[in-house]
């Protein structure tokens, strides 16, 4: 008997160099034909939202179409150097002796620390955006790590916990920030406590997710060895699977801080405080410098926290989790 009577589908494996080719032909065409009918059909659907826009739309979406970016020569400013003045609360001569009012008024949002010594209004508005998201990001982290072992199908004590947990996650990370934040200003007043609240409940549910999705990807055996010894749940989360996703952890968390720097500006618009109630009320009214400046800001202060992240990230993790493996 051969190998061959045993295995007879050996008898048709070989195929030709020519079959191969024509058989990958095929299926790269196969999949060409479904990306164009997926392109046709969402093109379709975007012209038909645009002539939906047009004909519900009282300022007429195509007539209006063309001046879509008028709005930029609004923010342009008459002096460049009002932009930096507008940032550090400097005088502007295009302001002296009252004229200009409220659009060169700089100095007026001095934050006097002692004696002469002042913090620029913004950038004390922007301390306090960073202080929101911070503080959201630290309670987001302190409950969603422990909500991630009762939620993961390989670490939870059981399945209605489990379930119930999910639940409360997807509750809290169903509503936009700014819905929360409008809930809370309304009950709390206007402030950044409100912010917090409604920053730190959709970070919870946020980072919940991601996090009970790493723990249900560890390795086991470290578990198995812990159950084999007796240990309890708590044991087997603090020293099987708590040191396999702290780093992944980490970086979801700082990944998040990013992302909540942003959400509080938004949110300050609404009343949140911070920057964002600022900014909106310097594009409302036309104020160039100040709009400029603010946008130089928060752009710098993004960029600031990503180098942070990244290189705190690098320290925890470890420089050679960064190299390349050959």
């Amino acid at each position: 008997m051969t190998i061959a009577d045993t295995h007879p589908n050996m008898q048709s494996a070989p195929q030709s160099a020519k079959e191969i080719g024509d058989a990958w032909s095929k299926m790269v065409a196969k999949r060409r034909l479904y990306t164009g009918i997926g392109l046709v059909i969402l093109l379709a659907a975007f012209v038909s939202s645009v002539r939906f826009a047009d004909e519900n739309n009282a300022g007429h979406f195509f007539d209006r179409l063309p001046h879509l970016f008028d709005f930029l020569s609004w923010l342009i400013p008459k002096d460049w150097s009002d932009v930096y003045r507008a940032l550090f609360d400097l005088p502007s001569p295009n302001g002296a002796n009252g004229a200009g009012g409220e659009e060169f008024n700089f100095p007026l949002g001095r934050v006097y620390v002692w004696g002469d010594f002042y913090i620029p209004e913004y950038f004390e508005l922007m301390i306090i955006t960073i202080n929101v998201a911070l503080v959201s990001t630290i309670i987001g982290v302190v409950f969603a790590v422990p909500l991630s072992f009762f939620a993961a199908r390989n670490m939870s004590p059981s399945n209605p916990i489990r379930l119930v947990t999910k639940r409360i996650m997807e509750l809290l990370r169903a509503f936009p920030e700014i819905v929360i934040a409008g809930l809370f200003s309304a009950i709390l007043s206007i402030g950044p406590i409100a912010a917090i609240i409604a920053v730190g409940l959709h970070t919870i549910g946020a980072l919940g997710k991601l996090f009970y999705e790493v723990v249900e990807n560890i390795d086991m055996k470290p578990d198995e060895g812990m159950r084999a010894v007796g240990a309890s749940w708590s044991e087997r989360v603090r020293f099987a699977a708590l040191p396999q996703v702290l780093p992944n952890f980490m970086s979801y968390a700082l990944l998040r801080l990013e992302i909540n720097v942003r959400a509080s500006t938004i949110i300050g618009a609404v009343g949140g405080g911070g920057i964002g109630e600022e900014l909106k009320l310097a594009i409302s009214r036309g104020f160039g410098a100040k709009t400029l400046a603010l946008v130089l800001l928060l752009f710098l202060t993004i960029i600031a926290v990503d180098q942070f992240s990244a290189w705190l990230r690098r320290r925890l993790v470890g420089e050679h989790a960064f190299l390349l493996q050959h």
